[in-house]
């Protein structure tokens, strides 16, 4: 089994389970990968992506990697594509949980999340410039749209590996915790995200990205017609006489550091 599924509290926990490859991603893994998020989708209200072993994910695995024509090579990039998409674009809001490498195919997989936890062990590279081949798993998009195709290039062009803290300040994790820390805090952001209204995860996941391609002028149109649905919806009418009644949470400052 290179793919294991755990559902406990409505969150899907996803985890590559293949230690002893670094959880290099195969044919077969992306098959079981795909199935695990089309099932977290159908029973789950969030969902976590982890790694077993001593990393997340190395990429793509090379051992499996052979000579094919350019058509084999673009049909299997685009199925790569059609699993991450899936995932990009699911019915529900997915973590990823990184630690030690997440290289290659292993970034593409986990920028194609929604949010990133990632331990201070974890470390980030596209290493296929110096190996003579080209992303094929989604990274000009989704690692691109995350730190912008300088930075990408930057990557690709001089085998740059960052750092969880580098990664954080480019924009390509969204939290950093201490080593062996990412899995705890990936399921306590789940299980937040789980009790949200569908409605407003449904805009999150699917009108905010969109949002991002259109003209000023429609994209404003868009939010005002998701704000429409949302705060009609019924579970946002409770929630803000809850707010009114002074029943709801308020918003706080954060700790401070140190």
């Amino acid at each position: 089994m290179t793919v294991t599924y755990r559902l406990a509290d409505e969150i899907a926990w996803i985890t590559l389970a293949r230690p002893a490859k670094r959880n290099a991603i195969d044919d077969a893994t992306l098959a079981a990968l795909d199935r695990a998020v089309t099932r977290a989708g159908e029973e789950a209200r969030a969902a976590v992506i982890a790694g077993e072993g001593p990393c997340f994910s190395a990429g793509l695995d090379l051992a499996e990697h052979r000579v094919r024509a350019p058509l084999e090579v673009f049909h299997h990039s685009r199925s790569w594509h059609e699993v991450f998409t899936r995932i990009r674009r699911g019915r529900i809001p997915v973590i990823a949980a990184l630690h030690g490498a997440v290289v290659g195919g292993g970034l593409e997989l986990a920028s194609a999340c929604h949010l990133r936890v990632a331990d201070e062990t974890a470390f980030f590279a596209l290493p296929e410039g110096q190996r003579g081949i080209y992303v094929g798993g989604g990274a000009s998009v989704f690692v691109a749209r995350l730190i912008g195709a300088a930075r990408m290039a930057d990557m690709m062009l001089t085998g740059r590996v960052l750092s969880a803290a580098e990664a954080e300040r480019w924009g390509l994790v969204t939290y950093v915790v201490a080593a062996g820390e990412a899995a705890a805090r990936a399921g306590e952001l789940a299980r937040k995200i789980a009790a949200m209204a569908p409605a407003t995860v449904l805009g999150i996941l699917h009108v905010l990205p969109r949002i991002q391609d259109m003209a000023e002028s429609d994209g404003l149109l868009v939010e005002s017609l998701m704000a429409a649905l949302a705060q009609s919806a019924p579970e946002a009418q409770a929630r803000l006489e809850d707010f009114v009644a002074k029943r709801g949470a308020k918003v706080a400052a954060p700790p401070a550091a140190g």
